[in-house]
């Protein structure tokens, strides 16, 4: 599991985000947020970093 930043742009990809989610209501929002991780978690496709992902994102601040 990388926990360095390895995105090219992050800056574009957290504002890309923030516009996914402008003019939705809070059930919509969850709605995208959930399909964008089963997408995500598609592309990464190895069960043993999806768990280490779950795991870390339930630890850190």
């Amino acid at each position: 599991m990388k926990t360095t930043l390895n995105l090219q742009d992050a800056d574009g990809f957290y504002e890309q985000l923030l516009d996914a989610h402008q003019d939705l209501t809070p059930e919509q929002s969850g709605l995208l947020n959930a399909r964008l991780i089963l997408l995500l978690a598609n592309q990464v496709g190895d069960a043993r970093v999806l768990k280490d992902c779950v795991e870390a994102a339930r630890t850190l601040p």
